[in-house]
């Protein structure tokens, strides 16, 4: 049944966030699709948590506000209490640099990169890492999601090959398809965090799994927006 106009969405985790672009032919952009859904169905705002590509914003025709998990993760790493000269903030690939640098300026300690070579559209290897040693460290990766988990478990297995003594991945949206939860149970990973923006099944619940509320930042978010407050300062 269509939503009443001058209702709002919340999208904790956007659908087809990976489906942003035409890599080969015959491929549909189903991300501008679903925004086009949401528009006609008579949404006039979104709040949305950390999208795959950040131009998915550019695909609505109604406001969008692109809020960041990154407050409620980074509170949680600051309480294991990891010294400064011993963490390594880790991009798990090129492609998540910017994000590994705008959780390394809040949390302090050193910078690394894995060097990632992609062999099919669900297959990865990590090949080399750029940066900072990872040896005697504790090494914190951060990603958007985990799906199959290939790059952030094979960047957990490189990063113990180079002597990380804990290894912590966080991610925004625990996807966790396909083979992924048989994976993790085997991962060189100390502790997974994400958050509640996808349910976790109790199929899918593990103990090394850590799952963080983002109830308060949507809810803190939404209040900004009703009384017409600013919402980029939750993340200044």
């Amino acid at each position: 049944m269509p939503a009443p106009r001058g209702s709002r969405r919340s999208l904790p985790y956007y659908g087809y966030a990976r489906q942003d672009r035409k890599d080969v032919g015959r491929v549909p952009i189903t991300a501008k699709l679903v925004a086009n859904l949401l528009t006609i169905a008579g949404a006039d705002r979104v709040l949305a948590l950390d999208l795959h590509a950040a131009q998915i914003q550019g695909f609505f025709d109604i406001p969008l506000d692109h809020l960041q998990a990154a407050p409620v993760i980074d509170e949680y790493i600051r309480t294991l209490n990891i010294p400064q000269s011993e963490l390594v903030v880790l991009s798990p690939d090129e492609g998540s640099i910017k994000r590994a640098l705008i959780h390394q300026k809040k949390l302090g300690g050193a910078i690394a990169i894995m060097d990632k070579r992609r062999s099919s559209a669900t297959e990865t290897r990590q090949a080399n890492l750029i940066g900072a040693s990872l040896e005697g460290k504790v090494t914190v990766m951060f990603d958007d999601m985990i799906s199959t988990g290939g790059s952030i478990i094979g960047a957990a297995r490189l990063a113990r090959e180079f002597g990380a003594k804990a290894i912590y991945a966080c991610a925004t949206h625990p996807v966790f398809c396909g083979p992924c939860i048989e994976n993790l149970k085997a991962a060189p990973i100390d502790e997974v965090i994400v958050t509640d923006s996808i349910p976790l099944p109790p199929e899918k619940q593990l103990p090394k799994i850590k799952v963080l509320s983002v109830a308060p930042l949507l809810a803190d978010a939404i209040q900004r927006i009703h009384y017409n407050e600013s919402v980029s300062k939750l993340f200044q």
